[in-house]
């Protein structure tokens, strides 16, 4: 069969081993080889970890709510872990807007309205995404202020 379709009912939504974000891999589900695809539902409060790709472009689409997007910028300003670099901008996109992230461009995606927002996002070539089976020197690389750094808009 040359196309593959998941319905919304079969999709299989877990929450990130780092920020507990809820995702579903739909590229993973559909048998795509050749890019990565995820939606990402943050819920008020929530956001995305603080990285980094080494070759993936990343294509960001805000399907539903107001999308908050911290990304760029330099060494660090803050302490480690807060995600306060300098340099770095922070985007309000309307829904349905778009934003391509190149590689090796810092990125997160948060959430500090008082709505769900709702994330496509589609990343090529795939690289590995589980954390659990990183090495050191590449965790690091990819999340230089940890892999659970949170914007200032939402630390307490």
């Amino acid at each position: 069969m040359s196309y593959t379709v998941l319905s919304a009912a079969d999709a299989f939504w877990r929450p990130s081993n780092q920020l507990g974000v809820l995702n579903t891999d739909l590229a993973k589900q559909l048998g795509a080889t050749a890019m990565g695809a995820r939606m990402w539902h943050l819920r008020p409060g929530q956001a995305s970890t603080w990285h980094r790709h080494g070759e993936e472009q990343e294509l960001y689409v805000v399907l539903e709510g107001t999308g908050r997007v911290r990304i760029g910028g330099g060494a660090a300003e803050g302490e480690a872990g807060t995600a306060e670099v300098a340099g770095a901008e922070r985007l309000t996109l309307p829904p349905l807007s778009a934003l391509l992230v190149q590689p090796r461009t810092l990125r997160q995606v948060f959430n500090d309205t008082d709505a769900d927002v709702l994330w496509l996002v589609v990343g090529a070539p795939p690289e590995p995404a589980n954390t659990l089976e990183m090495t050191p020197e590449r965790l690091a690389d990819m999340y230089p202020e940890g892999p659970r750094s949170l914007p200032p808009e939402l630390r307490g």
